[in-house]
C-alpha cells in the first residue's frame, strides 16, 4: 500500500521564496529515456531554473577498460549505447587499429559499415517513435517498434544477437553472412522506404504533434557548437557537420549520400521539429548507403592475422566515428609496456547534449521540457559510463 511518505520520497515538493516550487522529474519519469533526473524550479508551469542529475546508471566501463585486455573490453564497448551497439564496437577497434596498424580486409570493412547503418536506423527508429509518444501519440511508436523487429531480425543473422550485437573484431568481424542475408536486406529496404513516407505524413500532418514541436528548444548552429553538440542535434542547427563524409573511416568516402541539416521547414531552424525530420531523412540516407554496399561488396576473408597479445606502441590516439547519437570517440593512451589501456576517455554525443539543459529549460513549459527532451535522443548509458 502506498502511503503519503512514499508519495513525498517519489517526488519532492519544497516552497523557494513562497513562490518557487522544487520538484523532482526522474529519475524514473517515463519521459526521461532511462534513468537520468531533473531538478526544476517551477513558478506555476514555467521552469525558472533546471538542474540535470545524472549518475544513476554510472558503470565506470572506463576504469574497467584499464583493467583488461584490449580484446576483452570489446563486449562493454556494445553496452555505451544498447541501442547502437556496433557503432561503439566499430568506434573502439578503430582506435586501437589505428594506434596498432591492424588492417582490415575489404569485405570486413563493407560488413562493418552494413551493421553500422542498419544501427542507425534502429536507433532513429526508436528516436522518432518514442518523441511522438512522448508527446501524446501512441500509434506511431507502435509502428516505429514493428519496423525495428524487422531490422533485429536482420541483426541477428548478421551477428547471432538482436541486441547488444558483439560483432567486430581487431582486424575483422566476427563471422560472415549467410548467401540470403543481402536479398532479406534489400527487401526490407524496399518495405522500409515506403512505410517511413507514410510514417512521416502521420505525424507532419498532425496539428497536435506540429505544435508540441515547432519553435520549441530552438538551438542556433553556434549554440549548438558552443555546447559541443554533434551528430542530428547539431545538424538539425543548420550545421552541416557528419563525419562520414568530412572525415571519413572505412569506404564512407565511396558513398554518394546527402547530410541533411534543419532549415526551419515548418518553424524556427533548430527547433525541435527540425531535429525530428533530420533523423527522419538520415534514414532515407542510411537506405542510399545500404544499397551501394551492398552493390559492391565481394566474396573474401573477413578478419586478418592479428598478434595474439596486443601491446600498442607507446603514445595516444583518438578515433572519432558517426554514431547515431553524434561524434563517438574513443581516446586511447598506452604506455608501450601492458597489454592494457593506460587510459581509455570516451566521448559520446549523448553527454554533450545533456550540456544544453540547464540553459535551454529556463522559461519553458513543464510539457515542453519533455518534447525539447525527447527530440535530443538521449539514452542514459551514453551519458553515465
Amino acid at each position: 500500500m502506498i502511503t503519503e511518505n512514499d508519495l513525498q520520497s517519489r517526488v519532492e515538493i519544497t516552497p523557494i521564496n513562497g513562490s518557487e516550487i522544487e520538484i523532482n522529474m526522474g529519475p524514473h519519469h517515463p519521459s526521461t529515456h532511462g534513468v537520468i533526473r531533473f531538478i526544476l524550479f517551477l513558478d506555476g508551469e514555467i521552469v525558472v531554473r533546471a538542474v540535470a542529475d545524472v549518475g544513476y546508471l554510472h558503470r565506470s566501463i572506463e576504469k574497467i577498460a584499464e583493467n583488461l585486455p584490449y580484446p576483452m573490453f570489446m563486449p562493454y564497448t556494445d553496452r555505451v549505447d544498447y541501442v547502437a551497439a556496433i557503432n561503439c564496437n566499430l568506434g573502439y577497434a578503430l582506435a586501437v587499429e589505428s594506434l596498432a596498424g591492424l588492417e582490415v580486409p575489404e569485405r570486413a570493412t563493407w560488413l562493418r559499415m552494413i551493421g553500422a547503418e542498419l544501427n542507425r536506423i534502429n536507433s532513429h527508429l526508436i528516436a522518432v517513435g518514442a518523441l511522438a509518444m512522448d508527446v501524446g501519440a501512441t500509434t506511431p511508436f507502435v509502428h516505429a517498434i514493428r519496423e525495428r523487429e524487422y531490422i533485429l531480425d536482420l541483426l541477428e543473422i548478421l551477428t547471432g544477437t538482436r541486441m547488444n550485437n558483439n560483432y567486430v573484431r581487431f582486424g575483422g568481424v566476427c563471422q560472415d553472412v549467410p548467401e540470403d542475408f543481402f536479398k532479406k536486406t534489400e527487401k526490407f529496404l524496399d518495405h522500409f522506404v515506403l512505410f517511413l513516407g507514410e510514417f512521416n505524413r502521420l505525424l507532419t500532418t498532425n496539428k497536435i504533434f506540429l505544435e508540441r514541436l515547432i519553435n520549441v528548444g530552438i538551438l542556433t548552429g553556434d549554440q549548438a557548437l558552443g555546447f559541443s553538440f554533434s551528430g542530428p542535434n547539431l545538424r538539425a542547427s543548420g550545421v552541416g557537420h557528419d563525419l562520414r563524409r568530412i572525415d571519413p573511416y572505412c569506404f564512407y568516402s565511396d558513398m554518394e549520400f546527402s547530410v541533411p541539416v534543419g532549415s526551419g521547414v515548418k518553424g524556427t531552424t533548430g527547433d525541435s521539429f527540425d531535429r525530428f525530420i533530420v533523423r527522419i531523412d538520415e534514414m532515407l540516407e542510411s537506405v542510399k548507403i545500404l544499397r551501394q554496399i551492398m552493390s559492391k561488396i565481394k566474396e573474401g576473408p573477413i578478419q586478418s592475422k592479428i598478434p595474439r597479445k596486443i601491446v600498442l606502441p607507446a603514445g595516444e590516439s583518438y578515433h572519432r566515428s558517426e554514431a547515431p547519437r553524434g561524434e563517438l570517440g574513443f581516446h586511447i593512451v598506452s604506455d608501450g609496456k601492458s597489454n592494457m589501456p593506460y587510459r581509455i576517455k570516451i566521448r559520446t554525443g549523448s553527454f554533450a547534449a545533456m550540456t544544453s539543459l540547464s540553459e535551454l529549460f529556463k522559461g519553458m513549459m513543464v510539457a515542453d521540457v519533455v518534447a525539447y527532451f525527447a527530440s535530443l535522443d538521449v539514452v542514459a548509458p551514453e551519458v553515465d559510463r
